[in-house]
């Protein structure tokens, strides 16, 4: 006796069933059907055409949690049948013992599939001509556990027609052993390349590839089957969906895709497909994806280095070279020159950012009281229509193809235009979605300056700002400068803005406070919640210079970095994690938090230590070589050997070439107090005589009021 099953997410044409099963009843099968569609209105009918079980599949998600809800949400409809019926008891016993396990619609394959990987002795098949020459066959020999059949079979059923291509893969992916096997990656990739398949139906196969690669942890594997199926689909925008898809399989496991440049590539052709034709909302969403992808934080942030690191220039040349990216970069300028300084009045200036207002605590107090200043705050994430058209990117990029007719450029006209009229000079700190949505339009007469720290190099946001309406960029750091004019071309014509390098604002003058003769052996490090602080350098050091005297110990202030950021950010703290655990139970490590009051936890740091990879000009450091602790500076290997680097930003003893050299400056210099005491008064000289805001905010007033 043959058991089959049968799946199906609507109900089945009732003719052609009932007739079917008669010829399933006559080979002496037992036929069983198990469905997500409303079954009361036909039940009575499936059954008496002779079936031998009838069963209701949940018709959706309500029992489940909210996020499995909104996963399905967004799910394919074969996935959310499967996502449904994975739970019920009755499909799942019936599935172990069935010898035939049959899809009667294109929804239900997703479902037969995995089942088929918990049976791997059933049959699994898509239609029911399929499934009765599989009972004929059951039926003539002992049933046997599915096979792998020759690349060259597959690929012809695959070309015999779309209903057997379900099958066909299904075949090749029944178990784990076989997904992990070259072989059958082999296969499966042949699967989804054949010609003479239509793009959806080799998307939804190459998909269904995909997933299985990536349960038997052949995450490269799955991205590699997504990718090699996309090169065989003509439709751009199927084709650049695929791909990114491909390109964000290893992105979420933290992995730097191998195909980024093919996947960038798909939307930016799609992209100027759109545009050519005039279709302007389509082309800025391809072209919002091309730079979300290109500029992803696990390729820049996340990772202790950056395709920007090797070679910035030729990682964005793909970009300038579409016809949708130029129009974007494309200056427009302003009709009327800034206005001078008023001479009868105080300057008006309005300070904005959003949320972020680290960086202005100084600034803000010192133009507050100035005489010659009236000063506005503008926080533009404290009021809901500012914020929601301050990061409104695909927006932003429509306007800039349309040619700035959009009703996106209409909102920023109306919430911005009274404080363009009201301010003669507008700063806007950080280069990311107010400066681009503030240069959407022509600003008048204002004078727009706006400041660059180091994060938006890293982003999209410097692409999609129209420089030309931009008065004054400023840098906080000469090698941040290289790195931005290197990346947007704008910034290297005529219609560029004027350029400044200006050291943050920082009061360092009161983090002089003394030191006990213990915080001699205290190396400390402020900030660790970002990949690029890279605090694994410092604990290599530690271990080097314990290795000479046990009496050190590293003081680590600041909160611990997310694993929720991404998955590359996770796989660092769990490495991170693991080499802290023993030298905290013996008390080399210890980590004080997050603190408001980082002059006192400096008081016990005697060696102030900057491990990154990668930074704009790392104030922590600052801040501790201002508290009259040793500075130890990792010579930060995306920017080592650059014209502007750690080396040309602070004096030649403080940076190192590796943590060998760290251990050897920190046990030369703490090598007695007296040593280190007149090194740290040297270090807190020259901090607060170069960085302090005393020093400092006559630059900025030479900025704003010069």
């Amino acid at each position: 006796m043959t058991d089959v099953l049968f799946i199906a997410s609507k109900r089945p044409a009732l003719g052609l069933f009932t007739d079917s099963l008669v010829k399933f009843r006559e080979r002496g099968a037992k036929v069983y059907l198990a469905g997500t569609f409303k079954m009361t209105s036909t039940a009575e009918e499936l059954t008496d055409a002779g079936l031998d079980g009838l069963h209701q599949l949940p018709r959706n998600l309500n029992t489940r949690s909210s996020a499995m809800r909104r996963k399905a949400r967004k799910s394919p409809a074969g996935m959310r049948v499967w996502m449904q019926s994975q739970r019920d008891r009755w499909l799942r016993q019936q599935a172990r013992t069935a010898h035939v396990i049959v899809a009667l619609d294109p929804a239900a394959v997703y479902t037969v599939w995995r089942l088929a990987q918990y049976n791997t002795t059933a049959e699994a098949h898509f239609g029911l001509a399929p499934a009765l020459r599989a009972v004929d066959r059951i039926s003539s020999e002992p049933p046997r556990p599915t096979t792998l059949p020759p690349v060259g079979v597959v690929a012809r059923d695959v070309r015999r027609s779309i209903s057997g291509l379900p099958a066909a893969v299904m075949r090749t992916a029944t178990a784990r052993p076989v997904m992990r096997s070259t072989v059958g990656a082999r296969l499966w990739r042949s699967a989804v390349t054949v010609p003479g398949m239509p793009g959806t139906v080799r998307a939804s196969a190459s998909r269904y590839v995909a997933e299985g690669m990536e349960e038997a942890g052949r995450i490269s594997g799955a991205a590699i089957a997504l990718s090699a199926a996309a090169e065989k689909i003509p439709d751009l925008a199927l084709k650049a969906q695929l791909l990114h898809e491909s390109a964000m399989t290893e992105v979420s496991k933290g992995i730097s895709p191998r195909d980024l440049g093919k996947a960038v590539d798909g939307h930016l052709a799609h992209a100027d497909d759109q545009f050519a034709k005039g279709e302007y909302a389509s082309a800025s969403v391809a072209l919002y994806r091309a730079l979300s992808l290109d500029f992803h934080r696990v390729l820049h942030i996340d990772q202790l280095s950056s395709p920007l690191a090797k070679d910035a220039e030729g990682f964005v040349a793909p970009l300038q070279k579409s016809p949708a990216y130029r129009a974007v970069a494309r200056p427009r300028g302003r009709k009327t020159p800034p206005k001078s300084p008023p001479s009868d009045r105080p300057l008006r200036l309005l300070v904005t950012t959003s949320t972020n207002a680290n960086f202005l605590q100084h600034i803000r107090t010192r133009y507050e009281d100035h005489p010659g200043v009236e000063l506005r705050f503008l926080d533009l994430a404290a009021h809901k229509p500012l914020k929601k058209i301050a990061w409104a990117a695909p927006q932003m990029l429509e306007d800039r193809l349309s040619g700035g007719t959009s009703e996106y450029q209409d909102d920023v006209e109306r919430l911005m235009r009274p404080h363009l009229d009201w301010a003669d000079t507008v700063f806007v700190d950080w280069s990311v979605g107010p400066a681009a949505m503030l240069t959407t339009i022509d600003p008048g007469d204002t004078r727009i300056v706006v400041r660059l720290h180091s994060y938006e190099a890293f982003t999209r946001w410097p692409h999609m700002t129209d420089f030309s309406r931009v008065d004054d960029l400023v840098f906080v750091a000469p090698h941040v400068k290289d790195l931005v004019t290197s990346l947007v071309p704008q910034l290297r014509e005529a219609s560029a803005p004027r350029m400044h390098v200006l050291d943050n604002a920082m009061e360092l003058k009161g983090f002089l406070r003394p030191k006990s003769a213990d915080a001699r052996f205290n190396l400390g490090l402020i900030g660790i919640s970002q990949v690029a602080k890279d605090p694994r350098w410092a604990v290599d050091v530690l271990n080097r210079v314990r290795e000479q005297d046990d009496r050190y110990r590293l003081l680590l202030v600041g909160n611990e970095m997310s694993p929720k950021t991404s998955k590359a950010t996770a796989d660092y703290l769990t490495q991170l994690r693991r080499e802290l655990k023993p030298l905290e139970e013996s008390g080399a490590v210890v980590r004080l938090g997050a603190t408001d009051d980082v002059p006192a936890a400096l008081t016990d740091i005697g060696v102030i230590l900057s491990s990154s990879v990668r930074e704009g000009c790392h104030v922590g450091l600052m801040e501790g070589a201002a508290s009259a602790a040793v500075p130890v500076v990792r010579d930060w290997p995306f920017y080592a050997g650059k014209p502007h680097s750690a080396r040309t930003l602070y004096p030649q003893g403080w940076v190192v070439d590796s943590p060998e050299e760290a251990a050897k400056r920190i046990l030369e210099v703490t090598a007695t107090e007296e040593s280190w005491r007149e090194a740290c008064e040297q270090a807190s000289a020259h901090a607060v005589g170069t960085w302090d805001w005393s020093v400092v905010q006559k630059r900025f007033d030479d900025l704003f009021l010069g």
